[in-house]
């Protein structure tokens, strides 16, 4: 399996190196020439959703990667990649990220930015997952699923509320399985 890997900011290494203990061959996606490569999979990393958004769409990458979304190519989307995959953003207050143009905006569900709290407030949990009892999951400056499409399967949850999605192609986590 071949995954390309968006690396214009955030912890892409850490997503790098889980795909690879999967045993999958990796790339960088930094520029439009590396969409050239061909991949299975297209694995976004957690980070900052506002930064990496705008460097999709500074280095040209946001409308072929839409395109290839659209047409079907499995995503893995951890924090920041969901938030740069939603529908819609529930960001009260914010006028950065509620413009539908910046975003991929093909995963029908809604999130808010940094729901459980600042870096400090990061943590570990235990959960089930995919049906998988007692699964770690981490939160660092998470979002939250605030609403969710009947069609979106819910994979987990903490305290009530989804924690990771999958609907077509794409599976996204408010956590991090990377790191666990």
């Amino acid at each position: 399996m071949k995954v390309g890997v968006l690396a214009v900011q955030g912890a892409f290494a850490e997503m790098e190196t889980y795909w690879r203990g999967k045993g999958a061959e990796t790339f960088e996606i930094r520029q439009r020439a590396d969409l050239e490569r061909g991949m299975d999979v297209l694995a976004l990393p957690g980070g900052e959703s506002t930064v990496q958004g705008k460097l999709l769409k500074d280095l040209g990458l946001f409308a072929p990667l839409k395109e290839r979304i659209g047409g079907g190519l499995p995503v893995f989307a951890v924090c920041a990649g969901l938030i740069l995959l939603a529908e819609k953003i529930d960001d009260p207050g914010s006028r950065t990220d509620t413009r539908p143009e910046r975003w991929f905006g093909v995963l029908p569900v809604t999130v808010r930015r940094n729901a459980y709290g600042r870096q400090l407030g990061s943590f570990t949990t235990r959960g089930t997952f995919d049906g998988q009892p007692d699964f770690p999951m981490t939160f660092i400056r998470a979002p939250a699923i605030t609403e969710v499409a009947p069609q979106v399967e819910v994979l987990s949850t903490f305290d009530g509320a989804p924690t990771a999605v999958r609907w077509c192609n794409v599976t996204a986590f408010t956590w991090h399985p990377e790191l666990n």
